[in-house]
C-alpha cells in the first residue's frame, strides 16, 4: 500500500534504505549492550535482548536481500551498523552499570584523602610500597561506576599529582557503597552485574 502511494524511485532510494537504517541502528544497539551486560556478568537479559535483536536483523537483511541491485541499501546497511555501535555504547555509558576499581599511588600522605572517601561511605584500603624513585602509599578502592567522575574528582582535589588507574570490576563478595536514591530498574540492574552478596 506504502509503494502504491509511492512513486518507485522514492520507495525504492528512500524509504528502504531508511527502513534498514532505523533496523539495524537498533538491533547493533541492543547487539553492543546485550555484550555488555554479559562481559559484566548479568545473565538474564541477555537473551532477551538477543531475541529482539535477531528477529530486527532478519528484517533489515531480509530488505537487503530483496534489493541486491540497490547500492544506496548497502549504504543503510553500514551506515545502521556504525551508528547502532555508537548508540548502544552511549546508551550503555549512560546506565553505568557494574563496578570499578580506582588505585591510587601517591608520595604523600593520603590519611585525609582516605578519610574524605570513608566519610562518604566509600570502603579505601591502603598498603605501604616501593616505587621507582621512593617509598609510596597504595589506596585501593571499589565503586560503583557511575560514582566514578565524583571520585576522580575527589583524588585530584587532594592529590593532583597522584598515579591513579581504572579497571572493571566483574563483581565482588561484599562491600561499602554510599547509598544512592535511584530508580527500581537500575537498582536492580546495578544488583545483577554486582554478583552475589556475601553473607
Amino acid at each position: 500500500m506504502l509503494e502504491a502511494a509511492l512513486s518507485p524511485g522514492i520507495f525504492a532510494f528512500v524509504i528502504v534504505p531508511l527502513l534498514i537504517f532505523c533496523a539495524r541502528v537498533c538491533d547493533m544497539s541492543l547487539d553492543t549492550i546485550r555484550v555488555i551486560f554479559m562481559s559484566k556478568g548479568i545473565q538474564y537479559l541477555p537473551p532477551f535482548i538477543g531475541f529482539f535483536e535477531v528477529i530486527i536483523w532478519l528484517v533489515a537483511i531480509g530488505q537487503v536481500m530483496n534489493n541486491l541491485t540497490n547500492f544506496v541499501c548497502y549504504i543503510a546497511y553500514g551506515g545502521g551498523f556504525a551508528t547502532g555501535t555508537f548508540v548502544g555504547m552511549a546508551i550503555e555509558e549512560k546506565l553505568s552499570l557494574g563496578l570499578t576499581s580506582v588505585r591510587i599511588i601517591t608520595k604523600e600522605d593520603p590519611s585525609e584523602l582516605m578519610q574524605f572517601l570513608r566519610s562518604h561511605n566509600y570502603g579505601v584500603t591502603s598498603i605501604d610500597g616501593e616505587g621507582g624513585t621512593g617509598r609510596v602509599k597504595m589506596v585501593f578502592t571499589i565503586i560503583k561506576r557511575q560514582d566514578l567522575r565524583h571520585v576522580v574528582s575527589i583524588i585530584k582535589d587532594f592529590h593532583p599529582n597522584a598515579f591513579y588507574s581504572i579497571e572493571e570490576v566483574k563483581s565482588v563478595a561484599e562491600g561499602v557503597f554510599p547509598e544512592r536514591r535511584s530508580h527500581r530498574i537500575f537498582r536492580w540492574l546495578d544488583s545483577l552485574s554486582s554478583g552475589p552478596k556475601g553473607r
